[in-house]
C-alpha cells in the first residue's frame, strides 16, 4: 500500500487536524497518519524512538508487515490492513496508521487518547449506598467499568458501527450461555442492517431505528441506566446491554414496564427495606397518575360525599373551571423544570423553589386557582421523581392529562374509558425486542413475577424470562 492511496482519501490539506508525519525507519521512507487531539504524544514519541533504532539490515530481513510488528512494534494494540478505505477510516476514528515503503498494507496502531470526563456518580441515578462511579461518553471506558464487576470469560462485547458519516460505535454486550441467543442474534442483525446517514444524537436515534415502525406511543421502549453496577446486574440476569459511543448511558434489553420499579438502592439495603422501597415507588407512581383525576371524579358527586371526605370539596369557586386550573399548573410545572435546566447550577435550586412558592401563592391570592389545586399538583410534581425514568414520568403525565379531561367531561363514566385507553396504550407499546410490555402480568408468569422481588441473581438462563412473549 502506498501513502498516496491513504492521502487521497483524507482531506490533509483542507483539515488542520488531519496530519501526516514523514519518517525514515531502517532506511525506508514511511508515513504516519494521525488525528490531532487523539494522539498520545509521549507514547508516540517513545514508539518513534524505538523505530529510529532499526537498521537497514534488520529492515531488509523482514518478510512482511506482520513480521515487522512481531519484531519491532513495541505496542500491543495494533492491526494490519491491506485496504486503504479501512486505513483512512481508522485515522478518522482516532488510531494512527503507519505505511512503510516496500510493504503491502498498513499498520493501524491504537495510540489514541480520548477526550473524556470523569466517571463521577451520575446526577440522575444517585444511590444512598453503593458504588459512586458512572458511565462516561467513551465506550471503551464504559465496557471496562462493567468488566471490573463481571470477570467471566463468557462476557462478550461485540463492536458494531452505525451511520454512513458518523460511523458511531455500538457495543453489544451479553454473557454467552446466559443471554438468550435468539435475542442476541436478532439485535445483532437489526443493528448491522441499519443504514442511516448519521447517528449524532446517538442513543435515541438508535432506539428509533431499531423499532420496526415509527411510534408516537409515549411509554419508553427501552430502559436506560448511567450506572455500571446496574448494567452488570442486568447482564448477569440474562439481559443484553447496548453501549453507544459518546453517550453516558447503557440501553438494557429486553424491557417491560415492571423493570422501571427497580432501582439500585433496592439491592444495597436489607431485603425487607428493598421490598418496601419498591412498593412505595410503585404506589407513588400510580398516585401521580390518578390523584388529580380521581379528585375531579369525586367533585362530580360532591353533594353525595360523606362528612369524612368533606375536605375534598371546593369552598371558594374562582370562576375558572377546575380542568383549566389543573392543566395550567401542569404546564407551569413543566415550564419551571425547563427553566431550572437552563439556569446556572449555583442558582437553579434557589430560583426554582422561590419561583414555585411565589407563583403558587400569587395564583391562590389572585383567585386564579383554588388551594386544593396547588396542593395536589405539588404532590404530583414531587412524587414524579420517585422513579428514575424521565421517559416514564412524561408518559404518566400524558395519561394523567387525558384522565383529567375524561373526568371533567363525564365524571366516573368519562374517567373509566380513558383509563382503559391508557392501559391499552401501555399494553400495546412497541418495544425493540417485541416483548410484552405488561410481562409478567400479561402474559402471567409466576417465575417472572417472583423474579421482580428476588434478591439473588439468576444462576442460569432458564431462570430468566428473556422475551416475555
Amino acid at each position: 500500500m502506498k501513502r498516496e492511496e491513504i492521502a487521497h482519501l483524507l482531506p490533509l490539506k483542507e483539515s488542520f487536524d488531519l496530519l501526516e508525519k514523514p519518517v525514515v525507519i531502517g532506511g525506508r521512507q514511511c508515513s504516519v497518519f494521525f488525528l490531532d487531539g487523539f494522539m498520545k504524544d509521549d507514547l508516540f514519541q517513545r514508539i518513534l524512538q524505538f523505530f529510529f533504532s532499526i537498521t537497514p539490515e534488520q529492515m531488509d530481513a523482514l518478510t512482511d508487515l506482520e513480521d515487522f510488528c512481531r519484531r519491532f512494534l513495541p505496542y500491543t494494540e495494533y492491526a494490519v490492513t491491506e485496504r486503504p478505505e479501512e486505513a483512512a477510516q481508522a485515522v478518522l476514528s482516532g488510531p494512527s496508521v503507519l505505511v512503510i515503503e516496500g510493504f503491502a498494507g498498513a499498520v493501524v496502531m491504537d495510540t489514541r487518547t480520548y477526550p473524556n470526563r470523569g466517571i463521577d456518580e451520575p446526577e440522575k441515578d444517585k444511590v444512598l449506598r453503593g458504588s459512586r462511579d458512572g458511565f462516561s461518553e467513551t465506550v471503551v471506558f464504559n465496557t471496562a467499568l462493567i468488566r471490573r464487576r463481571i470477570r467471566d470469560p463468557r462476557l462478550t462485547f461485540e463492536m458494531l458501527s452505525v451511520g454512513e458519516s458518523s460511523k458511531t460505535d455500538v457495543a453489544l454486550g451479553y454473557i454467552d450461555g446466559v443471554a438468550d441467543p435468539k435475542l442476541v442474534a436478532e439485535l445483532r442483525g437489526k443493528i448491522e442492517a441499519l443504514t442511516p446517514k448519521n447517528m449524532v444524537i446517538n442513543q435515541q436515534n438508535l432506539v428509533e431505528l431499531l423499532l420496526k415502525k415509527p411510534s408516537i406511543n409515549p411509554f419508553p421502549k427501552v430502559r436506560n441506566t448511567e450506572r455500571p453496577d446496574v448494567a452488570a446486574a442486568q447482564l448477569v440476569e440474562g439481559r443484553v446491554v447496548l453501549i453507544v459511543d459518546n453517550c453516558p448511558t447503557a440501553i438494557i434489553l429486553p424491557t417491560w414496564l415492571a423493570d422501571f420499579s427497580q432501582e439500585a438502592d433496592d439491592f444495597y439495603f436489607p431485603p425487607l427495606v428493598g421490598w418496601y422501597m419498591k412498593l412505595i415507588r410503585i404506589a407513588t407512581s400510580l398516585l401521580t397518575m390518578l390523584v388529580t383525576p380521581l379528585w375531579l371524579v369525586l367533585l362530580h358527586y360532591q353533594d353525595a360525599l360523606p362528612p369524612l371526605l368533606s375536605f375534598l370539596k371546593v369552598q371558594n369557586d374562582t370562576g375558572i373551571p377546575l380542568i383549566l386550573q389543573l392543566l395550567l399548573i401542569e404546564f407551569a410545572i413543566d415550564g419551571l423544570r425547563l427553566a431550572s435546566v437552563n439556569t446556572p447550577t449555583a442558582l437553579a435550586s434557589s430560583l426554582s423553589i422561590v419561583g414555585g412558592l411565589i407563583l403558587g401563592d400569587f395564583a391562590v391570592q389572585s383567585g386564579v386557582v383554588v388551594p386544593q389545586v396547588i396542593f395536589y399538583m405539588a404532590f404530583v410534581a414531587i412524587a414524579t421523581f420517585s422513579q428514575p425514568s424521565i421517559e416514564l414520568g412524561y408518559s404518566i403525565k400524558f395519561c394523567r392529562m387525558l384522565l383529567l379531561i375524561g373526568a371533567w367531561a363525564g365524571g366516573l363514566w368519562g374517567f373509566l374509558p380513558v383509563l382503559v385507553f391508557c392501559l391499552w396504550l401501555a399494553y400495546a407499546n412497541p418495544t425493540v425486542t417485541g416483548n410484552r410490555y405488561f410481562y409478567p402480568v400479561l402474559p402471567f408468569s409466576l417465575r417472572g413475577f417472583i423474579a421482580l422481588f428476588k434478591r439473588k441473581f439468576s444462576r442460569n438462563s432458564e431462570d430468566v424470562p428473556h422475551m416475555g412473549k
